[in-house]
């Protein structure tokens, strides 16, 4: 109804007419009797001649005006009102004010009534209001007026008759599809919407393209009948209500296949999830079926998940398109939206391998329902990517399943917005509401919305205004909380029904054609329900949404169970090294700041060591010039939280010049991608993992701010992260560096919560490994190190003061052919020359080492206290802590952090050293006491705990009497 104030409101007629009434004469009320005929105004600040009436400066004074004059015509001068009219009069060119936007509202709204039940048109009065708004009365509907060329209700035609007017606008905005789009600021998207819904016999089908339809949709509504006659006490979240919804997917697939979409990747929640694996992505029903056996074996490694979470990867041809196209539908959890970013990420890392620079090759499809939609944060999070350079896939196609209900929630009270989609408004993206229970509108909608996204690679929603007729599952008694609502349902026929009489009145098939349809789908299901008896075992690697080709065997194993060294020569060390010491682009000015770090990088690579951040670029330099990609995102990665990084340098005199050393390493390394992100933890981190499941051979590492952060991305990291392996047997390296420390700076800037991560690992602290723990140990285990032949999540506890600290660096010796990661480094001291004379070994790991050997040199206690780092914490190194306590027999054992007790590590290595040493010995704790909080606020606290806790370590009587 937009559309129906824009083009009212620029009508013009064919010839001067009389005014109806008098300018000066009051306005009437409705109330009254009479029409409700407020007077068109302008804002008169300006001459007629410089300011049009009506002009895109003065529409919305006008407005206000107009509330203004509601609530007291005395507060709207006469002056202000009849003035510009009477003006605009005199040119014989007709403005009327726009039409008021409680109307607009009610009018969109009433194409969107409970399911399906929609008015077609509006209620006489309303048009006689509407009339009577405008000025004008009953005898101007006969009156011809010239069209404004922002429209194409004409057609051919450039001037109707008023009446013929209003109809083809209600014949375009008020019948089963409702659209909004006056918010997209971008006249050539606007005028391109119009064309797509107001052109006259638009919406338009072929006998064959019917025929299809009514194929489809006869598949989506006998595969949800087949389920419930055969397990009609099993949880399946059918789509009943809402079948439309698989001819909608395929007519969005195969119009973006006859575009060169070659590959679709889908993300969706657990509603209808069997349905479109069957009828979209073509999963072999058999497979399907045998989900339903409870005496199934399970044949992988894991744990497995629940049917309606699993995914799928399938290449296939499209009959429509006669064109390959590759469809993947993720696995998702229970938690509703978090696949969005997840999508993407995948999404985008196809299009950058196989150089989609447009996403004309690579897009994405994801579905939602209303509640959802509405209320789930990650929905807005996934948008606002949408349109960032390192992030976007040009364009999502979001379709939403709006059955009006939440489980047990109204709308009401699930959302303050108007409509579940208004999110999307954010970013432009235009929404198409339609009726779901008209399949053929379904369709026209889906082909605008795949062309959309072709032409201008932005998203797009389409709502599917729907119902669902059982409960929130099929075990579920919706009647106890929408009664009349349910009532009503019950009353509806299904779609199917609907379908199939109006295209059998409409001469399309006959009877006997589409019951022969129906019986030879519902053939199709018996049969494949007869094969999936005969299936025994569970293969959950059946469901892979994102295999890698060659990179395991047939049996989906390693190739190898070897660690390869991570080492490199000495001139690579020192070429990568001069490279991040320098800036390889010509007449490039840096901050004075940056030449000293540039300097200072030059001297290690001169005394052949590295610090953090050099250590970085040697890993990642040497990566890239074996051919790796590696992605570097988060919020401020390019300098560094810490501005240690710097690896994209800015000029100081060109706005937006920059230089990327490490694209400089060799001519055909692999690209390097730093990237800034949003502020945003859990849509960027589910992005990122996405990425990382595109391919094995890339490193994509997400770093966050401060470790305390990640926290906000929890979900991405208990669903996806720490357990996607055992539930959907898909592999991911994935690495996440966790800025962490205390180091006095409060509880929200201390701790990446490290005992989350080791309470989630899922090695056991009773059992000794046995078998080779350099690989098969990793292997086993859920999340560990990479370069490797197989691929887990890193974690990865980073430094802040660390960044700097001049003892924390690394020898080029320890970085040279032959060397691997060390799991474990001994004290190399002079408590490791004599091990027999140590009375105390201390483990710990991270920054608080060197808090320790500087406390041990002030005490003169080198020759007492050996310190052991330990680098890997999970998996746990039991072989080398083993040697660590065989050597040193007659000492007591202390496990120091500085994190509180409650907190950091210890409750997690104690029970594995005691495994390590058979009990033998008590380990003992230094530390902070356990506390709620990560940290204190106050330095002098902090400085007070941590000198206390070196006293515990360093007190050789500290534990004497105890047990």
């Amino acid at each position: 109804m937009h559309r129906l104030r824009t083009t009212v409101a620029r009508l013009r007629p064919l010839t001067a007419a009389q005014p109806a009434q008098s300018l000066s004469q009051p306005r009437s009320s409705a109330a009254e009797g009479g029409l409700r005929t407020f007077q068109p105004v302008r804002c008169s600040n300006t001459s007629v001649a410089a300011e049009p009436f009506l002009n895109g400066t003065s529409t919305n004074y006008v407005e206000e005006m107009y509330y203004a004059w509601l609530e007291n015509p005395r507060n709207v001068s006469n002056m202000n009102i009849n003035t510009g009219f009477a003006n605009s009069w005199k040119s014989e060119t007709w403005y009327f004010p726009p039409l008021s936007v409680s109307w607009s509202r009610f009018l969109v709204s009433v194409t969107h009534s409970s399911f399906s039940v929609l008015f077609s048109f509006l209620p006489p009065t309303s048009v006689w209001l509407l009339l009577g708004f405008y000025g004008l009365t009953e005898s101007d509907l006969d009156k011809v007026f010239r069209l404004p060329t922002t429209t194409f209700i004409g057609g051919n035609e450039s001037a109707l008759p008023l009446r013929e007017i209003i109809h083809r606008l209600e014949t375009a905005y008020c019948q089963h599809i409702g659209v909004e789009f006056m918010f997209i600021n971008d006249v050539e998207q606007c005028q391109w919407i119009r064309q797509k819904f107001e052109t006259p016999g638009i919406v338009q089908f072929s006998l064959e393209e019917k025929r299809t339809l009514l194929a489809r949709m006869i598949r989506s509504t006998r595969f949800e009948e087949f389920l419930q006659r055969k397990w009609s006490s099993e949880k399946r979240f059918g789509l009943e209500g809402c079948e439309s919804l698989v001819p909608a997917l395929k007519t969005i697939i195969d119009k973006s296949s006859q575009s060169g979409v070659e590959s679709v990747i889908m993300g969706m929640p657990h509603r209808g999830r069997l349905n479109v694996l069957a009828n979209v992505i073509r999963k072999e029903l058999d497979q399907i079926f045998c989900q339903f056996d409870s005496k199934l074996e399970a044949a992988d490694e894991g744990s497995g998940d629940v049917k309606y979470h699993l995914g799928m990867y399938h290449k296939r041809m499209n009959r429509v398109s006669d064109k390959y196209v590759t469809l993947s539908l993720m696995a998702n959890p229970s938690h509703l939206e978090a696949v969005d970013p997840v999508v993407q990420g995948k999404t985008k890392a196809e299009q950058f391998y196989c150089g989609d620079t447009e996403g004309k090759k690579v897009m994405s499809i994801l579905l939602h329902g209303d509640a959802a939609f509405a209320g789930q944060g990650i929905v807005y999070e996934t948008f606002h990517l949408s349109d960032l350079p390192s992030y976007t896939t040009h364009g999502t196609i979001h379709v939403v399943v709006n059955n009006q209900i939440g489980f047990t929630t109204d709308p009401r009270m699930a959302r303050s917005s108007p409509y579940p989609t208004d999110v999307a408004r954010v970013v432009n993206a235009p929404i198409f509401h339609v009726n779901a229970d008209n399949p053929e509108a379904v369709m026209y909608v889906c082909n605008v919305a795949a062309e959309w996204r072709n032409t201008f690679h932005k998203d797009v929603v389409v709502d599917l205004v729907c119902y669902r007729r059982n409960g929130h599952n099929e075990m579920d008694e919706p009647m106890f909380t929408q009664p009349l609502m349910y009532k009503q349902i019950k009353k509806q026929k299904g779609v199917l029904q609907k379908l199939s009489e109006k295209l059998i009145a409409e001469g399309i098939v006959t009877t006997q054609e589409f019951e022969e349809e129906v019986a030879r789908y519902d053939r199709i299901c018996e049969e494949a329900y007869t094969r999936s008896k005969d299936e025994k075992i569970l293969h959950i690697k059946h469901w892979l949404d994102s295999p890698w080709p060659g990179f395991f065997t047939l049996e989906g194993q390693p190739k190898n169970m070897s660690c390869p060294s991570t080492g490199i020569s000495e001139d690579e060390l020192v070429h990568i090294g001069n490279i991040a010491a320098s800036v390889p682009e010509k007449d490039f000015t840096i901050h004075g700041g940056l030449s000293r770090i540039l300097k200072g990088r030059a001297n290690m690579v001169g005394q052949r060591v590295c610090d953090w951040a050099l250590g970085e670029y040697m890993a990642f330099g040497s990566l890239l010039k074996d051919g790796i990609h590696v992605r570097l995102s988060g919020q401020d990665v390019e300098r560094g939280t810490f501005s240690h990084r710097h690896h994209v340098l800015h000029d100081q005199n060109v706005d937006k010049r920059i230089c990327i050393p490490m694209n400089y390493v060799s001519p055909d390394q692999a690209p390097y991608t730093v990237c800034n992100s949003s502020l945003s933890e859990f849509g960027v981190l589910g992005f990122e993992l996405g990425f990382a499941m595109a391919s094995p051979d890339a490193l994509v590492l997400w770093e966050a701010q401060f470790g305390d952060f990640h926290n906000t991305a929890q979900c991405i990291i208990d669903q996806f992260i720490s357990s996607g392996q055992a539930k959907w047997v898909r592999q991911n390296g994935i690495v996440l560096l966790l800025p962490h420390g205390m180091e006095g700076m409060g509880p929200e800037h201390s701790s990446a919560r490290p005992e989350r991560f080791l309470q989630m690992c899922n090695d056991d602290p009773d059992v000794f490994p046995s078998e080779d723990f350099a690989v098969r140990q990793l292997y086993d285990t859920n999340w560990i190190v990479i370069l490797q032949p197989f691929r887990k999540p890193l974690i990865v506890f980073t430094p802040k003061s660390l960044l700097r600290h001049p003892e924390a660096k690394s020898s080029f010796d320890d970085m040279l052919p032959g060397t691997h990661f060390r799991r474990i480094i001994p004290d190399d001291g002079p408590a490791a020359a004599s091990p027999e004379k140590v009375k105390r070994v201390i483990f710990c790991t991270g920054k608080i080492y060197y808090e320790l050997i500087r406390e041990r040199k002030n005490r003169g206690m080198d020759d007492d206290v050996a310190v052991v780092r330990i680098e890997q914490l999970s998996p746990f190194p039991f072989d080398l802590v083993k040697l660590e306590t065989d050597r040193y027999l007659n000492a007591d054992l202390v496990w120091c952090q500085e994190e509180h007790k409650n907190q950091g590590y210890y409750d997690y290595v104690k029970p594995r050293i005691r495994t390590t040493i058979s009990h033998s010995r008590p380990v003992w704790y230094a530390g902070r006491d356990p506390a709620a909080a990560p940290a204190t606020g106050n330095k002098q606290t902090h400085l007070t705990e941590l000198q206390r806790l070196l006293d515990t370590a360093f007190d050789l009587e500290a534990f004497y009497g105890k047990v």
